[in-house]
């Protein structure tokens, strides 16, 4: 049978600072009831800790997977890391991790495809188990996106929080694992979700800062429209590619965007309520770190021989979908 690169381990990490609506309404123009029924948020994990940032977050994700698996520092061949709130500009933040943890035998490096980039970094590790290149490949999915919000913005600062998951890919040839995917990306949506400033073609300056031009800038009802399409579309485009219907989908995980988004997914694919994983109430968006998150938090629900689809849409825009034969 094929070799396929399966998921034999997930790990998660929220910090323990919980910011809830109620504190929001004391920072910014909004309410519990505003927020609840535009995003179905809660409230959001917040990483308070100085000197603390993506990578940190990663390693006590990892924690949990070396026990959880009882995969050693050293059997480790490749850390991905999907984020767009590294610890430095350079050197990426999947070196760092692995510094972190002891993984002395790997290398590693970052994919910044926003929401989407768990999505392209999972695809890209199934390709080196595939190929026989290696057989335990870790991919991260995490975001301190408190280090990019404008906490004055109640647009952008009541949707997203801090997190991160990660995943073990280990070779299958049982059937199991990645299946497929399909994945795409429109670079002149870039204006619609986006940083103003701190890249090579606006630097940092006094200007810069002053104009709170380094953080999350969104046109929420363009992006809501290309997502739901987009993450519509490509679903439906891997199930087609193989033979299978949203009847034969256990699992939907939907980067957990907006409950709004999610459920006009699920709605458009037919696929009911109780096979569509959320989490957003408790944790909002954490970016790159939703899709692992889901999978964490739903693990124990996850029974071998599972079929899930994850999906995704992010800045850029980047989106696609990945179908999987859980192994369990």
């Amino acid at each position: 049978m094929k070799l396929r690169a399966a998921i034999t381990g997930v790990g998660g990490y929220v910090p323990d600072y919980i910011l809830t609506n109620a504190e929001l309404e004391s920072m910014v123009d909004t309410s519990d009831e505003w927020i609840f029924t535009r995003t179905g948020i809660r409230e959001r994990r917040i990483l308070k800790e100085p000197g603390k940032g993506s990578s940190d977050m990663v390693v006590k994700a990892m924690d949990e997977l070396f026990a959880q698996t009882g995969l050693k520092p050293e059997e480790i061949d490749l850390l991905i890391c999907a984020t767009v709130t590294a610890d430095m500009i350079f050197p990426d933040t999947a070196n760092t991790i692995c510094d972190k943890i002891g993984a002395v035998n790997a290398f590693g490096y970052d994919i910044n495809a926003a929401c989407s980039g768990f999505l392209y970094a999972l695809h890209t590790g199934s390709k080196f188990i595939e190929s026989g290149t290696y057989k335990k490949v870790v991919v991260a999915g995490v975001d301190k996106m408190s280090s990019i919000l404008d906490y004055t913005d109640r647009a952008t600062c009541v949707i997203f929080g801090d997190g991160a998951g990660v995943v073990l890919l280990e070779p299958d040839t049982q059937g199991f694992g990645i299946v497929d995917a399909v994945l795409r990306a429109d670079g002149s949506g870039r204006q619609y979700l986006h940083m103003k400033a701190g890249g090579s073609i606006k630097p940092p300056t006094l200007e810069t800062v002053l104009a709170r031009e380094h953080y999350v800038y969104q046109e929420g009802k363009t992006v809501f429209k290309y997502a739901v399409k987009g993450m519509v579309d490509t679903v439906q485009q891997v199930l087609e590619r193989n033979g299978l219907t949203t009847e034969d989908i256990r699992w939907l995980v939907p980067h957990q965007a907006n409950k709004r988004i999610i459920s006009s997914v699920g709605d458009s694919l037919g696929i009911p309520e109780d096979r569509v994983m959320v989490n957003i109430e408790k944790y909002g968006n954490t970016t790159a770190g939703t899709l692992p998150l889901c999978l964490w938090d739903y693990r124990d629900q996850l029974q071998p021989g599972d079929w899930v689809v994850l999906t995704a849409f992010g800045g850029g825009f980047t989106w696609g979908a990945i179908l999987i034969k859980w192994k369990g």
